[in-house]
């Protein structure tokens, strides 16, 4: 069986989309107040690379002519306040950590590291990691794979046994370049994007990460 199963968490792990949406649209409307609200559907295809490109992306949508930089930190606030309003783990996804019991895991996302230990913390799933890491603990975002080949040998474990489990197109590219292989889920926020990847396996339920093998 596989040595160690690196996590992606956004689309993946649990779904965020919609407190990530409240926080995006309570940011711009604290920094711009009257601006019309970005539906949650239209933020969820935002989400992937990192905080700072999902505001980007927001304020181009809103035809706002501000820099990224400049809401930032009121989005980190409004984020703060709302991590877990309504982010829950994908249906599935508990019951198949408990049959991954014994297994090594570990988490890798571009969500700021403390946002992600806060919301496994609070979904009571946290301790199955032996690593939850994300922006501000490795020292550049994925698709750079330094992060995951970085948890590979702080784990233990080897590339050869290995998998990267992610819904994106991102996810794919980081498993690329760190020589692992990767598992796609197919329920996450870019589907098109990941199949356009070719993974190595497409995952249709949790249910059937207990099989990724070494």
């Amino acid at each position: 069986m596989g040595d160690l199963l690196v996590f992606d968490l956004d689309g993946t792990l649990v779904d965020s989309s919609r407190d990530l949406a409240a926080a995006t649209n309570a940011a711009l409307e604290r920094t711009f107040p009257g601006h019309t609200a970005i539906p949650t559907g239209v933020v969820r295809s935002f989400v992937g690379e990192g905080a700072r490109l999902l505001v980007e992306r927001s304020l181009r949508h809103a035809g706002i002519d501000r820099s990224a930089e400049e809401v930032l930190p009121v989005f980190f606030e409004c984020y703060s306040e709302r991590l877990l309003e309504t982010t829950r783990l994908y249906p599935g996804m508990e019951e198949a950590l408990d049959e991954l019991e014994g297994r090594t895991l570990a988490v890798l996302t571009n969500k700021p590291g403390p946002f992600s230990r806060t919301i496994l913390e609070g979904l009571g799933v946290a301790p199955r990691f032996a690593r939850i890491w994300g922006a501000g603990d490795v020292p550049e975002r994925k698709p750079d794979p330094s992060g995951l080949r970085r948890l590979v040998e702080e784990l233990g474990a080897t590339i050869e046994t290995t998998w990267m489990i992610g819904d994106s197109a991102v996810d794919a590219r980081t498993a690329r370049g760190a020589g692992v292989r990767m598992a796609g889920v197919t329920w996450g926020l870019d589907p098109m994007g990941l199949r356009e990847e070719k993974p190595d396996r497409l995952v249709e339920h949790p249910r059937e990460l207990v099989c990724l093998g070494g």
